[in-house]
């Protein structure tokens, strides 16, 4: 691939130009003679289709990417930069740049991954479809601008672009208190963001520049607030959306109230930004602070785990249960960075990838059962693998790779979670081990209680997966939960490759005995 192309700029818009040219489709007003024909149900099949192939292009882009990335080479490749505002009179600048590393690409393949299959599971929506797949495409394009933003302006208007159509999608075609969990959501993120802002702007006075690889080892003394201060209102907004307890209470209401696919996108790839942000700019740009945070973070992450794993027994809900579930394996991200090891910050950073898969097919599952039993009560749903097995065998397969059987993906990213945190934090890793021993509990009870059991005869007339785009969706993120299982080398290579200048940078601070001083 030529260098010089601007690929990666190509990736991030590619999404905003499918909602574009969806957003341009006829409405109820367009006159008859007009190029597209106004059909209201060719109009919502074509902005479906287009949707699709524009997830798909930015998937296949990312595949490409992610093969020919090469693991042997340092810092970012497919960078795409210029000079955006160049006012070093005023003290700044800033610089449109995007590039990706070893601990972006994974992260960025699976948001292509994600999307294609929130798509797919959106394929029978019939509120509204046009305005939907536009939102949906835009939520894309704002994501993979996080994962891939160089510069911290550009980091944070991508940080910011997700709460619009985060907020229409679920105060639209979400449902129960859609309003309430909507501006729930977004109120939470202001709140951090606007710390994150502040963090930004004093890191950018005090080096002249917003570039992030700039940023790493700038000398950070004449900033007007204590490094440690600077590191407390970043992680503040990033915490908020990993999310961590007791910052947690936003999560719940909004994936119980969304519609299927934004929850597959927001456990998938929305929480993900929270353990990126800290792994790509505290502990890259703030590493002495960092390293003396971590005993806090461990223990944070700890607790994090086990309130989790307890709020989630608790749940008669089954999107709840999920969703106080990622607050308790989002611990785990915690606990890894805490090691401030190659191992520890690997498993951390493959935890993202993985839980991103399995979560997301988790609420797959949940949505295309509520789909057609229109309830998600634990309680009232007994038996339903009688009547569809397909999707009763989805919903065990994902529970059973959430809790973290061998040979399936989760497995692998808490074990070396584990092994890398162990010898600095020994303490926190056998508390949260209990964390895992009630995940065991809370996903078996509820596959238990939901899915197996005896015939019940008011689920006689349901209807077992009967459609290509469910079968692509789960045949799909089956697929990659087994090999991510099976051969976590995959992505694990690239992972490391991306921790480990992170690692060394603190270990380099250590040796000259720095602090967060």
């Amino acid at each position: 691939m030529d260098p010089s192309f601007p690929v990666l700029s190509l990736l991030i818009f590619l999404p905003l130009g499918g909602a574009l040219l969806i957003a341009l489709l006829p409405g109820k007003h367009t006159p008859t003679h007009a190029f597209w024909q106004n059909t209201p149900g060719t109009v919502q099949q074509q902005a479906r289709w287009i949707a699709l192939g524009t997830s798909l292009a930015a998937l296949i882009i990312a595949l490409v990417m992610f093969i020919i990335f090469d693991r042997n080479a340092d810092g970012f490749q497919f960078v795409d930069e210029f000079a955006w505002i160049d006012a070093q009179s005023l003290g700044f600048n800033i610089g449109y740049a995007f590039g990706v590393d070893g601990l972006s690409m994974p992260l960025v393949l699976l948001t292509g991954v994600l999307s294609v299959v929130a798509v797919l599971v959106s394929w029978k929506i019939d509120l509204r479809p046009k305005e939907y797949f536009v939102w949906l495409l835009v939520l894309e394009t704002s994501v993979l601008g996080v994962f891939t933003a160089l510069d911290l302006i550009f980091f944070f208007l991508f940080w910011e672009l997700e709460l619009i159509p985060m907020f229409l999608l679920i105060s639209i075609w979400g449902s129960g208190n859609r309003n309430y969990s909507a501006m729930k959501f977004v109120l939470y993120t202001v709140f951090g963001s606007a710390f994150m802002l502040a963090g930004f702007l004093v890191l950018g006075s005090a080096a002249d520049t917003f570039d992030i690889r700039e940023l790493r080892g700038a000398d950070l003394g004449a900033a007007i607030l204590p490094a440690q201060a600077i590191f407390s209102f970043i992680l503040i907004a990033f915490a908020i959306k990993l999310p961590v307890f007791p910052l947690h209470t936003w999560l719940p209401d909004a994936h119980t109230d969304a519609p299927t696919a934004v929850s597959v996108l927001l456990a998938g790839v929305l929480l993900k930004m929270g353990g990126y942000g800290i792994l790509r700019l505290l502990f890259t740009l703030m590493p002495e602070v960092g390293a003396d945070a971590d005993l806090a973070l461990a223990i944070i992450g700890a607790v994090s785990i086990v309130y989790g794993a307890i709020v989630t027994i608790r749940q008669t809900d089954l999107k709840r249960l999920i969703a106080y579930s990622s607050v308790s394996h989002m611990g785990f991200v915690l606990l890894g960075v805490s090691a401030l090891g190659v191992t520890g910050m690997s498993g951390a950073a493959l935890q993202l990838v993985t839980h991103g898969l399995i979560t997301g097919m988790l609420f797959v599952m949940v949505g295309l059962i509520y789909d057609r039993t229109h309830t998600r009560q634990i309680g009232e749903m007994r038996g339903l693998i009688h009547y569809m097995p397909l999707l009763g065998a989805g919903l065990v397969f994902a529970g059973l790779a959430g809790l973290g059987l061998p040979a399936l993906a989760g497995f692998v990213a808490e074990i070396t979670i584990f092994l890398g945190a162990f010898g600095q934090h020994e303490a926190p890793v056998l508390v949260s081990m209990l964390g895992v021993l009630l995940a065991a509990g809370y996903i078996l009870w509820a596959l238990q209680r939901s899915i197996f059991g005896p015939r019940d005869e008011k689920w006689a007339g349901l209807t077992d997966s009967n459609h290509w785009t469910e079968f692509a969706a789960i045949g799909a993120l089956t697929a990659l939960i087994i090999l991510l299982g099976v051969y976590p080398r995959l992505v694990m290579d690239l992972l490391e490759q991306g921790v480990t200048p992170i690692v060394e940078q603190i270990e380099a601070v250590a040796a000259m005995g720095g602090g967060g001083g």
